[in-house]
This record gives structure tokens, sequence and C-alpha cells, in this order.
């Protein structure tokens, strides 16, 4: 397989192309789907598979910019960005970004960037899992109840975003996408929080942001999938930019997995359109316990049985995903075919 190994001048290591190509395939696919740069799998396969913390950061920020403008294009003819809302988040990203990128560098300095971001990684990646997992049940347990008993046209309880609008700190701005009316620091405090988790983690974000769209802000999940790839763009552009100054992405390594990348975010993408929202939360939560588990194996030294298991969750969550669209395609054109024949019975 050596035949297949490229030097990474700017990381200073030797990288198997497929394993590079694999993995911005796996990321593309699963980033077009979940509105996620994808990166909660790269980074952490970049250093289990031999990356130093701070470059396989750097590096996937360059790669998730680049990966995100194709994902979003897409997103877009569909209706799904808020651009609005997209440009009203920006001002906190960035400079979330710019902190985070420092607090890297700092833990860098005294060489504990490698053991401090994995365990953040760990607590992050399970805390977001537990909840969108605890929101999926929650939602097919409330379905069952309404379906079998009348509850009596009571009002709903009021939601964690609905209280966070009532919070009327001028400027309120309406976003007409989502339609929603808030204060406009209610978003650029989640980008804010998102870029500096971001920058730390080296992912767009998303993994926390849509959660955030959809929980706190109250977006549409159609519209906080194609409003967080705006933003995965903002945090690609601007991380690679601070991380490239300081020497640490390896642009070679990320131009190979941009090649994966911009064939799976075409089909991710695509196959948002066949899936329910709350389908869509549920891959998005058994991925991320697969990516904890894999990083909490790595940190434990645990080098094969990491390196498989990082592997097998991008590969295996892409494989459903494009299974996912292909049923639906296939669905889709049967439906379209019996309507034809109805429609020529009819004439006859």
């Amino acid at each position: 397989m050596d035949i297949f190994n490229v030097y990474l001048p700017i990381a200073g290591i030797n990288f198997n192309v497929i394993l590079l190509l694999l993995i911005g395939t796996s990321v593309g696919v699963c980033g077009g789907f979940f509105g996620i740069g994808g990166a909660w799998i790269v980074t952490p396969a970049l250093n289990i598979f031999g990356f130093p913390m701070p470059y396989a950061i750097g590096t996937d920020l360059a790669h998730m910019g680049g990966k995100s403008i194709v994902s979003t294009m897409r997103h877009s003819k569909f209706g799904n960005v808020d651009v609005k809302l997209g440009f009203s988040m920006i001002i906190g990203t960035t400079v979330g970004m710019e902190l985070g990128a420092r607090l890297v560098m700092y833990l860098e300095q005294l060489g504990l960037v490698e053991s401090v971001v994995r365990r953040i990684y760990i607590i992050f990646l399970l805390l977001v899992g537990s909840y969108v997992l605890y929101d999926y049940i929650s939602n097919v347990s409330r379905n069952r109840k309404n379906s079998h008993a009348d509850l009596g046209g009571g009002s709903p309880p009021m939601t964690m975003a609905q209280k966070l609008h009532r919070i009327k700190i001028p400027p309120v701005i309406y976003f007409k996408s989502s339609n929603i009316r808030c204060s406009i620091w209610l978003p650029i405090s989640i980008g804010l929080a998102t870029g500096i988790v971001a920058s730390v983690l080296g992912v767009g974000g998303g993994f926390i942001r849509m959660p955030a769209l959809i929980y706190l802000l109250g977006c549409p999940t159609l519209i906080a999938v194609g409003t967080d790839l705006f933003e995965v763009m903002v945090t690609g552009a601007y991380g690679a930019f601070t991380y490239g100054i300081k020497g640490r992405v390896d642009l070679i390594a990320a131009m190979w997995m941009l090649v994966g990348a911009a064939v799976g975010a075409q089909l991710g993408t695509v196959a948002v359109k066949y899936v329910r929202g709350y389908s869509i939360r549920l891959l998005f939560a058994a991925t991320i316990f697969l990516a904890c588990a894999s990083v909490a194996l790595k940190e434990m030294k645990h080098q094969l049985p990491s390196s498989i298991l990082i592997l097998t969750a991008g590969t295996a969550i892409s494989l459903v995903i494009i299974f996912l669209l292909i049923k639906g395609v296939i669905q889709e054109r049967a439906s379209a075919r019996g309507s034809k024949k109805l429609d020529l019975g009819r004439r006859i």
C-alpha cells in the first residue's frame, strides 16, 4: 500500500491517499445530509491516523470550508438556506474562531493540546448525542400518545425557543425564511459559542449549531440544515485563514479530502429530500456516539480499535444515507409512473 502514500510537508508525515479520499467522501455525504461539516469524524480520524492535533484541526477546517460550498449551493436551490439569519451569526462566529485558535496554540505550547482536545471532544459529543437522542425518543413517544388518545385540546408546553424569543433586547429582527422573530443578540451569541467550539475542535460547529438552530432559535429542520452549512463556509474559511498563518494547515491533505467530499456532498444533500426530519436526528445521534467511542479509545491508547471504529462509523452511516437516497428515488419514480398510468386510464 506504500504506492498510495503521499508526503505531507506541513504536517511532516506520510499518509495514505485512499484513506484521505474515503474520509472525504464519508464526511461529504454526512455533511450534506446532516447539515454539518462532518468534522466530528475528520479531526479525530486524522489525529488517530497520525496527524498532530493542531494540524488535524487546521487541515480539517480548510477542507471543510471548501466542501461546504457545494452542499450550501445545493441546499440553496431547495430553499433551505436562511441567508439573513446566517449573516447575522457571522460576527459572533469569527470572533469565536479567533479566540478558539489562540487557545489551541496556547495549549500546544504547554504540551497539553492532544489530551485536552480529545477529552473536550468526548464530553461535547456525548452531551449533544444524548440530547438529540432524547429529543427523538420524546417525539416518538408524543406521536404514539397522540395517536391513541385525545389530549383534551390543551396548549402544548412552551419550547425553549419560544421562551428565548420573548427576550426582546433591541434590535429585534424578523427572519422570513425561518419564520422567526427574535433579538439579533440571540443568533450572535450562538455564533460566538459555536465559533469557539469550532476552532478548538476543528469542526464547523454544526453538531452544536444545528441543534441550537432547531431548539434555541426554532428553525425548521431543513432550514437549520441549509443555514448551518452556510455558516460552515464562514467557519471553514476563517479557520483555514487563522490556522494557516500559524502554519497548521496541510493543503495537500485538504485537497485530497475535497476530491472525495465533492462527490459525497452531492449525494448527501439530495438524500435530505427523502428522509423525514426526525429520522435525520436519529442518524445524527448514532453517528456522534460512534465518533465519541472512537475518540475515547484513542485517548485510552487503543489505536487499532479506535481506527476501525472511526472508519466504520463514517462508512456505515454514509452507506445508510446512500441507501435511503436510492430507496427514495425508486419510490418517487414508481409513484410518477403510477400517476402517468392513472392519468392515461382516465383519458381512455
